[in-house]
């Protein structure tokens, strides 16, 4: 029932997040603490450091990605990332995309653009793609607990 809750719920989140214009200033400390995370993250994503991605990721993460589908095992998607992303695939966010929104005793939503560069493919060229992460704080620690990528 928690996959069902969360098809449910997940939707509704987005459509306040889009429709909301009430993203936190940038340069508030909820913002340049989301932002501080997305750069931890995508810069051991960058690297294949794969034990910060861990720690970075929660344990209940869901991956939603348009093409791909829903994945719920992080460690299934951190096996994925290790196999055909390392050393393959690195990601530059969009600058000026980048938003916060604040979700009230729970955490923060963030969204923008990125784009991913195919090293194997160094002149091809990278399309912005929208992506949407959901934050949580626990014990002074924030993690990634959904991921919404779109291409």
């Amino acid at each position: 029932m928690r996959s069902l809750k969360n098809i449910i719920l997940l939707p509704c989140i987005i459509l306040m997040a889009n429709l909301s214009t009430a993203q936190v200033p940038e340069g508030s400390e909820l913002y340049e603490t989301i932002l501080a995370m997305d750069t931890a993250y995508f810069a051991a994503y960058n690297t294949c450091d794969m034990e910060t991605q861990a720690m970075i990721l929660a344990e209940d993460l869901e991956f939603y990605h348009d093409k791909g589908g829903l994945s719920t095992s992080k460690e299934e998607i951190l096996e994925g990332i290790e196999k055909n992303i390392c050393g393959k695939v690195t990601r530059e966010l969009v600058e000026d995309s980048f938003e916060v929104h604040e979700i009230k005793g729970f955490g923060a939503i963030a969204m923008g653009l990125h784009k991913f560069y195919n090293n194997q493919e160094p002149d091809a060229i990278s399309k912005p793609s929208k992506f949407i992460g959901i934050w949580t704080q626990n014990n002074n620690k924030w993690q990634m607990t959904r991921i919404i990528s779109l291409h």
